[in-house]
């Protein structure tokens, strides 16, 4: 990815979980030291929350392509590419957003383990 997509940005900026091997440690067990290193430094990592409502809000996008995109076989890869990077265009122009109903009173209730009791 860094070589390939992007060769002249300086610093790039990765947001993923929190798997085990999502750290630049895997990058060592991958390469050899120097070619890891350099890789490495090139990397700013952000790893989003173990817990999270943003997974359901990943996962209520990857439903809405797969429902809206993908419901028909298609018969390429090509074609697949095409057709999901013409929805993302298309969703994206839309600034379509995901009508998120967790309230803060839902979550005293939900997650009251997790709040200070005085």
């Amino acid at each position: 990815m860094l070589e390939e997509r992007y060769p002249d940005a300086k610093k790039v900026v990765l947001v993923m979980d929190n798997l085990n091997t999502h750290n630049t440690a895997s990058l060592y067990e991958a390469f050899p030291p120097e070619e890891a290193r350099r890789l490495a430094v090139r990397l700013e990592i952000h790893f989003t929350p173990k817990h999270g409502s943003w997974l359901d809000i990943a996962e209520i996008e990857l439903s809405v392509l797969k429902r809206q995109c993908l419901a028909n076989r298609i018969d390429c890869i090509e074609k697949m590419r095409a057709t999901v990077a013409a929805w993302n265009i298309d969703r994206n122009n839309r600034q379509t957003k995901v009508d998120w109903q967790f309230t803060t009173s839902d979550a005293r209730t939900k997650l009251k383990r997790l709040y200070p009791k005085f």
